[in-house]
């Protein structure tokens, strides 16, 4: 299994119509990915136009090709990408250990 961690930035004062956005992009286009397995949506506290969104995928080419290469990619991002203060950050883990 594969984390994409994707640590955003948004437009002040934009936290709800953002969070319905994402919420719209999760339900229509990510859970339906090849691979995708779960996610995980965190709001910031102390900065609250800051998200960190995990998602879980089957393997690494299922994030950044099939997904990433796929007209579900720019479909997403129409819906998130006009709230974004800044590119997103994006990186990927492989899970060592876990107690959950």
């Amino acid at each position: 299994m594969i984390l994409e961690h994707v640590d955003i930035r948004i437009q002040p004062g934009k936290q709800a119509e953002f969070e319905a956005a994402l919420k719209r992009g999760l339900e229509q286009v990510i859970t339906k990915a090849k691979g995708f397995q779960a996610y995980r949506i965190n709001r910031g506290i102390e900065t609250a136009e800051r998200y960190v969104l995990l998602f879980y995928w089957a393997t690494l080419e299922n994030h950044t090709v099939d997904f990433r290469e796929s007209p579900a990619f720019a479909e997403w991002r129409a819906i998130v990408g006009p709230f974004f203060a800044s590119p997103p950050v994006v990186e990927h883990f492989n899970l060592l250990n876990q107690s959950l």
